[in-house]
């Protein structure tokens, strides 16, 4: 299986070669990766005391900042290695200066997880959520390195607990310590005999809470609001964008709506301006703002600033909902934000219990997305209640970090 395995990793970095020749993404993978080994060993002195935390994507980065940053604070004579799997979270972060050293992850091959773990020996390693490279996993093993997976949700359908799971089922024994997400995940791995493992929570809600406290300038909102009432709509793909039009066409509601699209290349960005041109869309990167009062829709044609819009909103949209999963629905439920979503929320915890609770509100088609708006919009009593029990959930659920923090001090 272990051959079978690598076979696997091989092919996928065979499959991103050939996607690099027409894929921007694909070409930063393999283009970030050149030479890696090369500036590890001239960025970092050997002897070095390390802290590795290694993230798949932006999303996992900022799942587990808050355990970063808090380690950094509690062992600051140890340095920080960063490393991510996508391009998405490094070249979004490799300047991220609560790290001191940022990298790509070199491909999970036996001898490249070997030339890695000789290379920069941490004193512990810290992996977020879904991250199982399995020959990774096994050199810091056999360098006895401790290793900390958190944050980590286990269902039913992984392969860890088929029939012919075996060999994935022995790869989780060599993980230090699993902080899981809930009791669910931890009876899983009860399940197949792997008992190091307890309920530590998300450390999501941890990062989220600090959110509100974080200054961040985004000139042109409020010129932008006018005053008037902001729905945020964050991560939205097209399914999301036909129906937050049809709520501006068919509201009587009197609102502004601020669109933070998934995708912002030159193609879909080009797309929103075409579908809300009636409602004379500007562009948040415009210099000159003269139109943003006059405009309905404002669209974000840049990253990295959706978890801040929040702040100026009254209510929020979260995309994804219609296609694969709905996106991070925390970022606007610290704020206090009634939050609206997709149907395709079921794998996401937190959705599935704002929902449950009233601080999340599930719609189906455009017309049950508009009926909402409006009792939210009217019943200033039903929207209060629905803010303040976003906010309240979120603050329930904090406290992973110290759980993670706690363990971490008996290898550190």
């Amino acid at each position: 299986m272990h051959l079978l395995y690598n076979i696997s990793v091989f092919s996928y970095a065979l499959g991103i070669r050939l996607a690099a020749l027409f894929n921007s993404k694909a070409r930063l993978w393999l283009t970030g990766r050149k030479q890696v080994f090369s500036k590890i060993a001239d960025a970092i002195p050997k002897g070095e005391k390390l802290i590795w935390f290694h993230c798949a994507s932006l999303g996992e980065f900022e799942q587990g900042r808050p355990v970063l940053e808090t380690m950094r604070q509690q062992f600051n004579d140890h340095k920080i290695l960063l490393t991510f799997f996508s391009p998405s979270g490094f070249e979004v972060r490799k300047d991220y200066e609560q790290a001191d050293y940022v990298f790509y992850l070199p491909l999970d091959s036996p001898r490249n997880a070997r030339r890695f773990i000789a290379l920069t020996q941490p004193r512990l390693a810290v992996f977020v959520k879904y991250e199982f490279w399995f020959n990774y996993l096994n050199e810091l093993s056999r360098n006895k390195i401790p290793l900390l997976m958190v944050s980590v949700i286990f269902r039913p359908s992984q392969y860890f607990f088929k029939a012919r799971g075996k060999w994935f089922r022995r790869q989780l024994q060599k993980v230090t310590y699993f902080f899981v997400q809930n009791e669910a995940s931890k009876t899983l791995l009860n399940s197949i005999k792997v008992y190091h493992a307890g309920v530590g929570g998300d450390t999501r809600f941890d990062r989220v809470m600090q959110l509100p406290s974080e200054e961040r300038k985004l000139p042109g909102i409020d010129l932008f609001a006018d005053g008037l009432p902001l729905l945020v709509a964050g991560s939205t793909w097209p399914p999301d964008e036909d129906i937050l039009k049809t709520l501006l066409v068919h509201s009587d509601q009197h609102f502004k709506l601020v669109l933070a699209p998934h995708l912002v290349d030159r193609e879909h960005i080009q797309q929103l301006l075409e579908k809300f041109r009636e409602q004379q869309p500007a562009l948040f990167s415009e210099k000159n703002q003269a139109g943003f009062k006059t405009s309905r829709v404002m669209i974000i044609d840049s990253i990295g600033i959706l978890s801040h819009l929040y702040r100026f909103a009254n209510i929020a949209y979260i995309g994804g909902g219609f296609g694969a999963g709905i996106h991070n629905v925390l970022e606007a439920a610290t704020y206090g934000l009634p939050v609206i979503f997709g149907p395709n929320y079921r794998r996401f915890q937190e959705a599935v219990e704002l929902s449950r609770l009233g601080g999340g509100f599930v719609v189906h088609n455009s017309d049950e997305c508009l009926k909402i708006f409006k009792r939210l919009s009217d019943n200033r009593e039903f929207y209060k209640e629905s803010a303040e029990t976003a906010r309240s959930f979120v603050v329930d659920n904090a406290g992973a970090t110290a759980r993670v923090l706690e363990k971490a001090k008996e290898y550190l």
